[in-house]
């Protein structure tokens, strides 16, 4: 990032002399009077922000039981909100943690990779074994020793005891791959693994019992089970009863679309689509929204909608529309999401730790955010040990040690999720002469914390030439932004830089996020 100044070129060699440092961190700025106004308008509130997250499949199971020294890096880079002497963040400061509830696949060898497989805490004869699952325990008591609030269970499959056929994958891909017989048992199970992990100091605030129930999971990639929306309502029903009866404060979230427009639509899943209305809608035979531990939200994952642009725009544009319309008040959570396949303007595949991946998921917060109103946004892998783009930090495919290394794509998440925390509100903002909803250029959002008396503007720079602009704010002021840089350099990964005065032109360099964070007076 660089500022307009009024320094002679003798002064500023002299800077860098005795300083060392780079012109954007040494130099006097004077106030400008640039076209590109942004304004920022305190007043006009849009949605409440509740989470940033990532999970821990599949790779956290084997990281978690790794050296002290690895698996503590992995964890501050997750979830510290620490800095190093010199200020510049330790870690992303992850919001919330997707605790995978597994099948116990992993006591079988019918899913190919055993990284995909899972233990389970359901024994075969019905018991529980609470030592399984050891490595992801450990990383959800990091979480929460590092300041994490929010803990979400989630589930691919139900335990292979209770399925179908035996397995944590589906035979026939048309429904769920556990049976009406089992759907107390299912949900008892649910219900019992809150409970423990409350016990050990853990406490889920959301169960998420589905995941993408569109797809069908008859292959043996992963674990996975399609379910039809009347067997999410009669499971959901059952597990709501569980709970009022146990007192437990743990909220359910469906439904985890595999893509957002089955939200809104039935497209080519008749019985699997329209969530919103089938599960929100008093109408509907479905609703779940007099059940008293059903969150209001409904949640859907961002892939296969994310590219070209005009699509991507005009999906979340539907997915607000959708929640806007429904009789139930509803809060939207883009709850997974990783560069995956072939559609994507990124590949999915080859692993890149560098800035353009970066960049495009940053791209695809922003529209989540300003678009979709998504009240909350979760990546899929925090670690990964594959040659593709699915990882916060990626790890050496070792089960007992082995090396940790992050990702500007992780420190571009850290762009929202450091500065943005619960409870923060995204504002309007508005510009004068420059777009800054542009796909390919600029892309600017804003947060008020009404706790924290600060405001939080986060700047994507998606184009090839800097661009200059001034900030003013309505409804309220700021002295100085504390700027963050994640960008192409080597050393930027939230650089912290210096302040800058609040009337002072700020130029945003080319291809970088930056996030502005200032106290408000």
């Amino acid at each position: 990032m660089r500022y307009h100044t009024t320094i002679s070129p003798l002064l500023l060699t002299l800077a860098f002399v005795f300083s060392g440092c780079s012109k954007s961190e040494t130099a006097e700025t004077t106030p400008g009077d640039t076209k590109n106004a942004m304004v920022i308008h305190l007043d006009s509130r849009k949605q409440i922000i509740r989470s940033f997250g990532a999970s821990d499949a599949w790779t956290c199971q084997y990281i978690g039981t790794w050296p002290d020294a690895k698996r503590n890096q992995a964890a501050d880079w997750l979830f510290s909100m620490g800095e190093d002497e010199n200020g510049k963040p330790l870690g992303i400061g992850l919001s919330l943690w997707r605790f995978n509830i597994g099948a116990g696949s992993a006591a079988q060898d019918n899913i190919g990779d055993e990284w995909r497989r899972t233990e389970g805490f359901l024994k075969n004869d019905l018991t529980y074994d609470w030592s399984k699952q050891a490595g992801q325990r450990w990383f959800m008591h990091a979480a929460k020793q590092r300041g994490v609030s929010q803990l979400l269970g989630f589930t691919n499959s139900p335990p292979v005891q209770l399925t179908k056929n035996g397995k944590a994958f589906s035979s026939n891909g048309e429904e769920a791959n556990v049976g009406q017989a089992n759907y107390v048992r299912y949900a008892r199970f649910l219900a019992d693994v809150s409970k423990h992990l409350s016990d050990e100091g853990v406490p889920l605030t959301y169960l998420s019992p589905f995941n993408e129930p569109q797809w069908d999971w008859t292959g043996n990639g992963q674990e996975g089970t399609p379910y039809k929306n009347t067997e999410i309502f009669a499971i959901t029903r059952v597990l709501d009863s569980l709970l009022s009866v146990q007192d437990q404060n743990v909220k359910i979230q469906i439904a985890e679309a595999a893509k957002l427009n089955y939200l809104y639509e039935k497209a080519d899943k008749a019985l699997r689509g329209e969530q919103i209305s089938q599960f929100f809608s008093p109408a509907s035979p479905l609703y779940t929204g007099n059940f008293s531990h059903v969150d209001k939200v409904i949640s859907g994952h961002s892939y296969f909608t994310t590219a070209p642009a005009e699509t991507m725009v005009s999906v979340r544009q539907k997915v607000f529309e959708a929640i806007q319309q429904a009789p139930t008040p509803l809060e939207f959570y883009q709850s997974e999401y990783c560069i995956l396949g072939d559609q994507e303007e990124v590949k999915g595949a080859g692993k890149d730790t560098g800035i353009i991946p970066a960049l495009y998921v940053a791209r695809l917060i922003h529209h989540d955010l300003t678009v979709a109103n998504a009240a909350a946004w979760h990546w899929w892998l925090a670690v990964s040990v594959y040659d593709y783009k699915d990882g916060l930090i990626y790890a050496d495919k070792h089960k007992t040690d082995g090396a940790v290394e992050d990702s500007k794509l992780l420190w571009a998440l850290g762009n929202y999720s450091r500065f943005i925390r619960p409870g923060a509100q995204r504002v309007a903002v508005t510009a004068d002469n420059v777009n800054i909803s542009n796909a390919n250029g600029i892309m600017a959002s804003s947060y008020i914390d009404d706790h924290q008396k600060q405001v939080t503007t986060v700047i994507i720079n998606y184009g090839n030439a800097e661009s200059t602009l001034s900030i003013k704010l309505e409804g309220g002021s700021v002295s100085s932004w504390k700027p963050y840089i994640t960008g192409a350099a080597e050393d930027e990964d939230l650089k912290p830089l210096n302040e800058i005065a609040a009337e002072n032109e700020i130029v945003i360099p080319k291809r970088s996020i930056v996030t502005l964070v200032g106290k408000l007076n």
